[in-house]
C-alpha cells in the first residue's frame, strides 16, 4: 500500500547524526526564546560578576564596623542596612558570593566529569564494565553525605575546596545512574545498529548519537545537583565550618541573621533571597536547556515543506440502492454494534475529522477485520470503542450497543468498566505492552485478580491454564520469565492470554502480527481463529494484509481518510468488490503480483479504475 510521503529514520539520522545538524549558535538561539531561561541566566551572571568583581562594585568595605549604624533598614547610605556590627548588608553579600560560587564550580564540575564519563561507559559497554561501576555508584549512594562532609572538614581543618571536591565525587553516582539509564534505553535503538553497519566506531557513535539523546536528562540532573550545592555550600557555613567569621558568605549571614531574627526580621531577607534565587534560577535554566536541546533533535519533519496530501478518490455511486450508513440500523443478532462514530483531533486552525460516522456490527463468533492505508483510521476507531484515544483526539458522537446495553463513545469515562471484562485488546508490538520489571506470570495474575476475587493460589492455576491455551510450551517456566527473556510471537501470545483472562466478549487486535516473521504470523492468526471459534468470541481485526482478511476473517470493511467505503462478506468483498478504492487496494496486494511485473500503487489503480468508470458512464 502507498504511504504518505514522510521522512524516514534514515532521512532523519543520517551518519554525521542528529547532532552535527544542530549548531551550538542554534541551542543558545532556541535558549534565548525561553523567558525564564533568560531570567535564570541574567540572575547567574548577575551573581557570577558580583563574586569576581567585589571589590569594584561594594560600596564599602565588608569587614568595617560602625557601632553608631547597627541593624540600620535600607537607605540611601546602605542600600541594604546594616547588620549587628554595623556593617554594610550589600558589601558583605558582594563579598560572599566568591566562595558561594567557587564551591558550586567546584562540586558541579568534578560530579559531571565522573558521573557522565561512568554512566555513559556503564550503559554502551555493558558486561563487566557495567557491573564494577553500578556497584562503585551503590557504595556511593549508601555512604552518609552529611556525616563525610563534616569529616572531611574536621580532617582537612575546614578546607571548603576539599569538601565540595568531596560532594562532588559523591554526587556523581547520582548523575552516573541517571546517565547509565538513558544510555541504556539509546543504546539497542536500530539507528544505533545502522551506524554501526555503516562502519562508525563507538567513539563516534558516542559522541553523535548517544550524547545528543541523553543531554536532557543530565542537563535536568545538573542542575538539580548545582542547587544542592548551593544549600551544602551554605549549609556549612551557617554551622561556622567553613570560612570562619568575620569574613563574609551568604551562610554565615544566615547564621548572624537568625540571632537577631527577634528585633531586626530584615536582615534575613538580602542572603535568604540571594539563597533562594539562586537555587531557583539553577532549576529552571536547568528545565528550559533540557527543552532547547530536545527541540535540536525532534524538528523531525516540521521544519520542511509539508508533504502535498495525495488526491482523495472521487467516490463513485453505489450500485446497489440501501441506506446510508448514518441511518442504518443496528443489527438485533449483533453482539457489538456502533453507529455515527466521529472522532476529531483538536488542532490550531479548529477540529480536523479523522473518522466521519462509521458504522460496524459484529455477531457472535464472527471476525471483522478492518482494512486501509495507515491514517485511514483503523486503530483510532478501535481504541475509541475501549475508550482509550489518545490525547488530542476525542470522539464527538457515535453509539455502542453491547450485548443490549447503550453507551455513548463520546463520554469514554462510561467505558471503563468494560475494559477487560467485556472488551479485550491486542497491541501492535508485543514487548511494548509488557512491563519489564515483572515476570509473565505477574502480568496474567494481575489482571485475574483484579477482574476476579479468587485466591492466590487459584489464580496461579489459571495463569497456567491461559499459557496452555495460546499453546506456550512448558508454560510454567515461561510464567516465571521476564519480558526480555521470550521472543516477539511469545509475548504476542502472552499478550493474547492477558486479553483473554477476564473471558472477554469481544477482542480487539490492532495488527498483532505486523512485528512477527511470516512462520509465526501464521501461528497467531490461527491461534485467534481457533479461540474465536471455541470461546464463541467476536474479534474485530486492523490490518494491512488482505492475505490476513482471506485467511482469518468473515467480514471486511474498508476506510479511507475516516469514510467508511465498503463493508460486505469476505467473499463478496474479493471476487466483486464494488468501490474503485477497494479495487485498488486489492491491486496493490503483494500476493497478486505478476512476477517481473513492478507491483501497481494505489494511485494508479485508483486512476485507472476511475477513467475507466468515466468512459462506461459516457458510453
Amino acid at each position: 500500500m502507498s504511504e504518505s510521503a514522510a521522512e524516514t529514520p534514515a532521512d532523519v539520522f543520517t551518519a554525521k547524526g542528529p547532532a552535527s545538524q544542530d549548531k551550538p549558535t542554534r541551542f543558545f538561539r532556541r535558549l534565548a526564546r525561553k523567558p525564564l531561561a533568560i531570567a535564570a541566566t541574567a540572575w547567574l551572571v548577575a551573581v557570577s560578576a558580583a563574586a569576581v568583581l567585589a571589590p569594584w562594585l561594594a560600596p564599602a568595605d565588608p569587614l568595617a564596623q560602625d557601632l553608631l549604624a547597627v541593624k540600620q533598614t535600607p537607605s540611601q547610605a546602605h542600600l541594604l542596612g546594616t547588620d549587628a556590627f554595623g556593617r554594610d548588608v550589600l558589601s558583605r553579600l558582594v563579598y560572599g558570593a566568591w566562595p558561594t560560587i567557587l564551591g558550586i564550580a567546584e562540586a558541579v564540575l568534578i560530579a559531571c566529569a565522573l558521573g557522565f564519563v561512568l554512566g555513559l561507559a556503564a550503559g554502551y559497554f555493558g558486561r563487566w564494565l557495567d557491573r564494577a561501576i553500578t556497584q562503585l555508584v551503590d557504595l556511593l549512594l549508601a555512604l552518609p553525605g552529611l556525616v563525610i562532609l563534616l569529616s572531611i572538614l574536621a580532617v582537612f581543618n575546614r578546607d571548603m575546596t576539599v569538601a565540595m571536591v568531596t560532594l562532588g565525587i559523591m554526587g556523581s553516582a547520582g548523575i552516573a545512574r541517571v546517565a547509565r539509564s538513558a544510555t541504556l534505553n539509546v543504546r539497542n535503538e536500530l539507528y544505533i545498529d545502522a551506524a554501526r553497519i555503516s562502519g562508525l566506531g563507538d567513539a563516534a557513535i558516542i559522541v553523535r548519537h548517544v550524547v545528543p539523546r541523553i543531554i536532557g536528562p543530565l542537563i535536568v540532573q545538573l542542575s538539580l545537583f548545582a542547587a544542592t550545592a548551593v544549600l551544602a555550600q551554605t549549609g556549612i557555613s551557617f554551622l561556622g565550618l567553613g570560612v570562619q567569621p568575620p569574613a563574609p558568605t551568604w551562610g554565615g549571614m544566615v547564621y548572624e541573621a537568625s540571632q537577631t531574627i527577634t528585633d531586626d526580621p530584615w536582615l534575613l531577607a538580602p542572603s535568604g533571597g540571594a539563597i533562594a534565587l539562586t537555587v531557583l534560577a539553577f532549576g529552571l535554566l536547568g528545565d528550559s536547556a533540557r527543552d532547547a536541546a530536545a527541540e535540536g533533535w525532534t524538528r523531525g519533519t516540521r521544519r520542511g515543506r509539508r508533504p502535498a496530501p495525495s488526491p482523495r478518490p472521487t467516490p463513485s455511486p453505489r450500485p446497489t440502492p440501501g441506506p446510508t450508513p448514518a441511518t442504518a440500523a443496528a443489527s438485533p443478532t449483533a453482539v457489538l454494534s456502533v453507529r455515527g462514530l466521529t472522532i476529531v483531533a483538536d488542532g490550531d486552525t479548529g477540529e480536523r475529522v479523522l473518522v466521519d460516522g462509521m458504522d460496524l456490527d459484529l455477531e457472535q463468533g464472527q471476525t471483522l477485520g478492518i482494512v486501509g492505508e495507515s491514517g485511514s483510521g483503523k486503530t483510532l476507531t478501535s481504541l475509541a470503542i475501549m475508550g482509550l484515544l489518545p490525547p488530542g483526539t476525542r470522539a464527538t458522537a457515535g453509539t455502542m450497543v453491547l450485548e443490549g446495553a447503550r453507551y455513548n463513545l463520546a463520554r469514554p469515562e462510561t467505558l471503563r468498566r468494560l475494559r477487560g471484562s467485556t472488551l479485550g485488546m491486542i497491541f501492535q508490538e508485543p514487548m511494548a505492552a509488557l512491563d519489564p520489571c515483572f515476570t509473565i506470570e505477574h502480568h496474567l495474575l494481575e489482571v485475574l485478580r483484579h477482574h476476579g476475587k479468587a485466591p492466590r493460589s487459584q489464580a496461579k492455576a489459571r495463569a497456567i491454564e491461559l499459557l496452555e491455551l495460546v499453546r506456550i510450551p512448558d508454560p510454567k517456566d515461561v510464567a516465571r520469565r521476564y519480558p526480555h527473556q521470550i521472543s516477539g510471537g511469545m509475548a504476542q501470545r502472552v499478550g493474547i492470554a492477558r486479553s483473554l483472562a477476564a473471558n472477554p466478549r469481544v477482542l480487539l487486535a490492532d495488527e498483532p502480527t505486523t512485528a512477527l516473521d511470516v512462520t509465526v504470523q501464521a501461528e497467531i492468526l490461527d491461534l485467534l481463529r481457533d479461540l474465536s471459534e471455541a470461546e464463541s468470541m467476536a474479534v474485530i481485526l486492523v490490518t494491512h494484509d488482505w492475505g490476513v482478511v482471506a485467511d482469518s476473517c468473515d467480514r471486511a470493511l474498508v476506510l479511507y481518510h475516516g469514510e467508511t467505503l465498503e463493508s460486505a462478506t469476505v467473499e463478496q468483498i474479493f471476487s466483486a468488490p464494488q468501490h474503485p478504492y477497494t479495487k485498488a487496494l486489492l491491486r496493490a496486494n503483494p500476493h497478486n503480483a505478476a512476477v517481473g511485473q513492478p507491483l501497481p500503487t494505489i494511485q494508479d489503480s485508483l486512476r485507472e479504475l476511475l477513467d475507466d468508470h468515466d468512459k462506461e458512464t459516457v458510453a
